[in-house]
């Protein structure tokens, strides 16, 4: 590889000939050769981004020129629309804790691609990166990229899931299947009920989401080193989350306190709790379908998922539920990453949290799982679906659990009679009921209606 002398304040050091960028990416690639995991393209686009609102803020309040400040959103624009912008972002994640070899990366590659546009010299620090400090850069970079990712992708996505989900439960109204505690055999319930307490699990989750997406839209941008907005003009803050919001389509703000959000990440734990709770009902969805369509023949058999793929290398004809499958492991992951996330939240040490790249990388790792996995959850299992009617009627009227409707009549214990009995006999609960109380069978068959005792009451 050929390559080139660049210069910064540590002296002298080799880069490849054709790279954007310059020495202090160099110096970070050599010195975290760790995971070979750059910080995820949300984040660098949500960067470059910043970069963009802050030239043209800075313009605004004329402490750079309007040509200078073209020639940066010239370069911050051929990166958005550059076909592969990652292969200029080589950075580690695990690397300095502030994230300052990624703020650096991304002014260096901007002030080299400036420069061609400027026609003379764009400085990394004094005119891509004026009136910014990585430590505020970064905590930005951040909200926005979480911002973004959250209203973008993963709220239409749970949005979709949860009219999927409706819309197939409504269509399944007419279908009553045996509940289930622990477990065991339980009181009917109807198919739609089970889908519309899916549903409602996922609004839950997108009202506190959308609640949350209200934190992460407020930026430290302005509070520079460590809160006090040092080197930036007083007004810097406001102008920039303007800007910022003109750029992305979404409304950014100042932050309130620089200090908080720039010594903690709160708000990122916080997002990461909820993206948590979000994989604990894909969870319960997931193993609700598992279970359901468990068999066909040794299972439950209720439902069956759509086939998808061959289920073994050894037994022809098996069919496994994937997609379940596959959202299961992106809960056990998300839930993974909140445990970092949690960590790296605890680690803001007096000014400046300093497990930032890490909490950003884990976080939007989480939105894209959650996002992507919610639309093949919608679109190739709930949607496509079918019920083994027969399969549900083989033990529904079968349930001795269905003695309960009796209780108001003839009182809980001679209703447990009734359902050992018939589940020592393995007889259905009417026959043996006809048996054992004053009532008629016309009585009972209206008294224990699977359907009828899906709707409650006395």
């Amino acid at each position: 590889m050929k390559m080139r002398i660049e210069k910064d304040s540590m002296g002298e050091l080799s880069v490849p000939e054709n790279a954007l960028y310059s020495a202090q990416t160099q110096r970070a690639i050599n010195n975290f050769p760790v995971s070979g995991d750059p910080l995820p393209e949300a984040f660098i686009r949500s960067l470059i981004l910043i970069k963009s609102a802050a030239a043209r803020a800075n313009e605004a309040l004329e402490c750079l020129t309007p040509e200078l400040s073209q020639a940066i959103q010239n370069a911050c624009n051929e990166l958005l629309e550059g076909e592969d912008i990652m292969q200029h972002f080589p950075v580690d994640v695990f690397q300095t804790g502030s994230g300052t070899s990624s703020n650096m990366n991304a002014n260096e590659v901007i002030a080299t691609l400036a420069t061609a546009y400027y026609g003379s010299a764009v400085n990394p620090n004094d005119h891509v990166n004026f009136g910014q400090s990585s430590n505020d850069v970064i905590p930005s970079a951040i909200h926005v990229s979480a911002t973004l990712e959250l209203t973008g992708h993963l709220l239409p996505s749970l949005i979709h899931l949860r009219d999927t989900i409706l819309k197939k439960g409504e269509s399944l109204s007419g279908f009553t299947k045996t509940g289930r505690t622990h477990l065991m055999d339980a009181m009917p319930v109807r198919l739609d009920q089970t889908f519309e307490a899916w549903a409602a699990q996922l609004q839950d989750n997108i009202d506190n989401l959308n609640y949350i997406a209200g934190k992460t839209n407020q930026l430290a941008q302005g509070g520079t080193a460590v809160g006090t907005g040092i080197n930036a003009h007083p007004e810097f803050a406001a102008i920039f989350a303007k800007e910022l919001s003109d750029l992305s389509k979404v409304t950014f703000e100042p932050g309130k306190n620089f200090f908080a959000l720039i010594g903690s990440q709160d708000t990122a734990v916080a997002l990461s709790g909820q993206l948590k709770a979000v994989a604990v009902t894909y969870m319960k969805i997931a193993n609700d379908l598992r279970w359901m369509n468990s068999g066909p023949l040794a299972g439950l058999g209720e439902i069956t998922l759509q086939a998808l793929q061959p289920g073994s290398s050894i037994m022809p004809g098996k069919v496994n539920p994937v997609i379940p499958e596959a959202t299961a492991m992106v809960a056990a992951q998300v839930v993974g990453n909140d445990a970092a996330i949690t960590i790296g939240g605890q680690s803001g040490n007096f000014e400046l949290n300093v497990m930032l790249p890490m909490v950003a990388k884990n976080l939007l790792d989480s939105i894209k799982l959650l996002a992507n996995s919610g639309q093949l959850l919608a679109d190739n299992a709930i949607a496509t679906l079918t019920v083994n009617e027969e399969k549900l009627n083989e033990a529904l009227h079968r349930n001795p659990i269905l003695v309960t409707a009796l209780n108001p009549i003839i009182g809980y214990g001679k209703a447990a009679e009734i359902a050992k009995k018939a589940y020592k006999e393995k007889r259905p609960v009417v026959d043996v009921a006809e048996e054992e109380t004053e009532l008629s069978r016309d009585e009972l068959l209206a008294l224990l209606d699977p359907a009828k005792l899906t709707h409650g009451g006395l």
